[in-house]
């Protein structure tokens, strides 16, 4: 299975993603302790995902003017 054109860039993902994979719900799990050893890996609760919100740019003559 191919990623569509719009989702690749270099080394991620361009936009955040939704839904984790199984590993990644169990690596969370653990670090909220909510996972018990020897638990099915099947039917997994839900788990929140946060999204990263990036900083905007300044822009340059916004920052020329502040200097003067």
């Amino acid at each position: 299975m191919t990623i569509d054109k719009s989702l690749k860039r270099v080394g991620r993902l361009a936009r955040a993603r939704n839904v984790l994979k199984r590993g990644e719900r169990i690596d969370r799990l653990q670090f909220e302790d909510r996972w018990l050893d020897g638990q099915s890996p099947l039917g997994l609760p839900k788990v929140r995902v946060l999204k990263t919100v990036t900083g905007k740019k300044k822009k340059k003559k916004a920052e020329e003017d502040d200097d003067k």
